[in-house]
């Protein structure tokens, strides 16, 4: 049976048998004898997205990865980084540092910080994120052709992806064919990436799609 470390767009787990492109974690949220997760979905304001193979570093997912047998940070699992920035995690400085550093670097363009800091990143996402609280805004139509790439909305419980103009519906498996926007105007929509990561998306951060999206 899968674990329960898959993460959607809004930010909830799930156990799913697809893992994704990309690992990360938002802290110890596991115990590790039964290979479960706590009650609570975060430890951590940093949530962050790592490569799933790094240095040869092999971790047993959700298990005793500390020294002396303790839980180490709880592995999560993305379809892509555009799913992982929707559910308002932000790429890690250990594992894909340069990434990490275009990023937080945009970051400082978009708000005017000479100087910025992944803590300012961190602090402002877990205000805006919807799994630690947030509230996403509603999005209208005619402002979808305003949004960057890479941007994720939904409607309901349905996620889509916005690229080249067009909606991609999302689900642990890849994206659907693109189709046009007007095609959503029916129901009301809500932002999912936070408004801190659509800033850094204006400003040219290019986030890792899943190959399905090249279809």
């Amino acid at each position: 049976m899968p674990l329960q470390n898959r993460v959607d767009p809004f930010g909830a787990i799930h156990a799913v048998p697809e893992r994704g492109l990309f690992t990360g974690n938002r802290g110890i949220i596991h115990d590790p004898e039964t290979r479960t997760l706590l009650r609570k979905r975060w430890a951590l304001p940093a949530w962050i997205i790592c490569v799933c193979q790094f240095r040869n570093v092999r971790r047993e997912p959700m298990g005793r990865n500390r020294p002396g047998g303790k839980a180490g940070w709880t592995e999560l699992f993305f379809l892509d980084e555009v799913t992982a920035l929707a559910a308002g995690h932000r790429p890690c400085f250990f594992c894909q540092r340069e990434h990490a550093t275009d990023f937080v670097g945009r970051f400082g363009l978009a708000f005017g910080f000479d100087e910025p800091r992944a803590p300012m990143v961190d602090k402002r996402l877990h205000k805006e994120r919807m799994a630690s609280g947030g509230q996403p805004p509603l999005v209208t139509v005619p402002e979808l052709g305003g949004l960057p790439d890479g941007t994720v909305i939904a409607q309901g419980d349905v996620a889509y992806a916005l690229r080249a103009g067009t909606a991609r519906k999302w689900s642990f498996a890849g994206y659907a064919d693109p189709i046009a926007f007007d095609r959503l105007a029916d129901w009301p929509m809500r932002l999912l990436t936070p408004a801190t990561t659509i800033a850094v998306l204006r400003q040219g951060f290019a986030p890792v799609w899943h190959p399905s999206a090249d279809t």
